[in-house]
């Protein structure tokens, strides 16, 4: 089976990659939508400001290819400045119109009782259990580092949280096909791997189908 992750020149790919290679996957790394269209399954990472990745992805003819997923039966999975660019707008820089394929924004954590950035260990509450994941287990903790977060959500798209301060951090959101995670599941140790592992095996279902 073959992933695709979008290289659209932000972030390090490598220990995505080499989570993606442990599962027996097939990885192609690539900014040509012509290539990713291979594959059966695509990954949109990212690190960075939202501003130059959404500039990237559509100089390159990547964003229509994304947006493009949906109407091709093609599961999607964003992760960390991934998952935001999946929403409407963000405010970071600059405003920013996104791709819009989940509903709300991305703003900067407001000051509060907590630090800035939301960086660490933290555990997921899910209020909805995605499509994809059989169950969760018992360790629910993962690896955030963010200083943006999704407001003004779908409440039917948020699927799991993260406590912190004050705030429900939205941690894994969705839609259909399209899946989000704000963490990074390739560095959340056991549970980071389960997600991955789980998410893979619903692209594997959905190529059979």
């Amino acid at each position: 089976m073959i992933i695709g992750i979008i290289d659209y020149g932000m972030g390090n790919l490598f220990s995505v990659e080499q989570a993606l290679k442990k599962l027996e996957c097939t990885v192609i790394v690539s900014d040509d939508p012509v290539v990713l269209g291979r594959a059966e399954g695509i990954l949109l990472p990212g690190v960075g400001a939202f501003p130059d990745a959404m500039e990237l992805l559509n100089q390159k003819g990547l964003s229509e290819f994304i947006q493009s997923l949906p109407a091709k039966n093609i599961p999607l999975l964003g992760i960390c400045l991934g998952m935001q660019l999946l929403y409407e707008d963000s405010s970071e820089v600059k405003p920013t119109k996104g791709l819009g394929l989940l509903d709300g924004q991305i703003r900067r954590f407001e000051k509060g009782t907590y630090r800035i950035p939301h960086m660490g260990w933290n555990r997921l509450e899910f209020s909805h259990i995605p499509y994809w994941l059989d169950d969760v287990l018992s360790d629910t903790h993962v690896y955030f580092v963010h200083s943006f977060l999704a407001v003004n959500t779908n409440e039917q798209e948020v699927l799991a949280t993260a406590s912190y301060g004050e705030l429900d951090v939205p941690g894994v959101v969705g839609s259909g096909l399209i899946t989000g995670m704000q963490f990074h599941p390739e560095k959340s140790g056991d549970f980071g791997h389960y997600l991955l592992e789980q998410w893979i095996a619903n692209v594997r279902r959905n190529s059979n189908d």
